[in-house]
């Protein structure tokens, strides 16, 4: 009889320190109510990805782990955040992701705007965009969803007109109907390569995405010959899965995205090279 009270005994015991171990998993990442939630972010390294890291602390404070995903081009982050392979990206800006669900099918939401890029122009060979001669070679993204932004900046400039009554967020070089400098557009190479050909000295002008400027080192501000206006309406969002936007640990990375900290952080790091949005 002694023999079996000390068998229950220890397994009574042994069934506590089980409990035990399992309250202290989930204060560190399990379902507990003290549990630490986990974000997978996928972005590109300039800006997005400093950005991120410069938000890890305040969203430690409010019991998320951030873990960002680093990736080089405009394709892949998609690709994985529609393969549940991330939580979030933070790459693009809303013409884009509206292309990029059209054309894939992905069931994507914007779940809030950070910041705007500013396109600028850059030349080995001009110091103004008054410089570039006739029949000029201007290099711009092959990305499509860019297009229209490119060509809308270039007529505040001054370059060309587009037909009235388009929608400019898709226009395309067929839309020109002025062009006094008989501009040749070449849309041959990936945004990513941009500064690669800028730096060969190819083209008389090469139109690169900030992010990519920076990446390359390239100063937006100081190396181009123009730049886009700071009222674009290319914002930078953070894109979830349909649905997700209403979980709480996006809603704070939102948040902390958008607070006075990070956007006092962008507006210092970038110069006018990045600006912060607030919607």
């Amino acid at each position: 009889m002694k023999k079996w009270v000390k068998v229950v005994f220890m397994l009574v015991i042994a069934l506590v320190l089980a409990a035990c171990g399992t309250s202290k998993e989930n204060t560190k990442g399990g379902n507990g109510d003290n549990a630490t939630k986990k974000l997978v972010v996928g972005a590109s390294n300039v800006p997005h990805a400093e950005i991120l890291e410069e938000a890890k602390p305040l969203l430690e404070e409010k019991g998320i782990e951030l873990e960002i995903v680093p990736f080089q081009d405009y394709v892949l982050p998609n690709q994985a955040l529609n393969g549940k392979e991330l939580d979030a990206n933070y790459f693009q800006h809303i013409p884009y992701l509206n292309a990029q669900m059209a054309e894939n099918g992905y069931d994507f939401v914007n779940a809030g705007g950070i910041h705007i890029e500013p396109i600028g122009v850059y030349s080995q060979k001009y110091k103004s965009l008054d410089e570039l001669p006739d029949g000029a070679h201007i290099i711009v993204s092959s990305s499509v969803a860019d297009h229209g932004r490119i060509l809308t900046m270039l007529e505040k400039k001054g370059l060309i007109t587009l037909k009235e009554g388009i929608e400019k967020t898709t226009a395309t070089v067929d839309d020109i109907i002025e062009n006094p400098k008989n501009l040749n557009f070449d849309a041959e190479y990936e945004a990513a390569l941009l500064p690669q050909i800028y730096n060969n000295g190819e083209g008389d002008a090469v139109l690169i995405n900030s992010n990519y400027a920076i990446d390359a080192g390239l100063n937006p501000i100081e190396d181009s010959i123009a730049i886009e206006e700071s009222d674009s309406p290319y914002v930078n969002v953070i894109a979830v899965r349909s649905g997700d936007e209403s979980r709480e640990e996006i809603k704070a990375l939102i948040e902390v995205l958008r607070s006075e900290e990070i956007q006092n952080f962008i507006l210092e790091k970038y110069k006018g090279a990045v600006v912060p949005v607030k919607e």
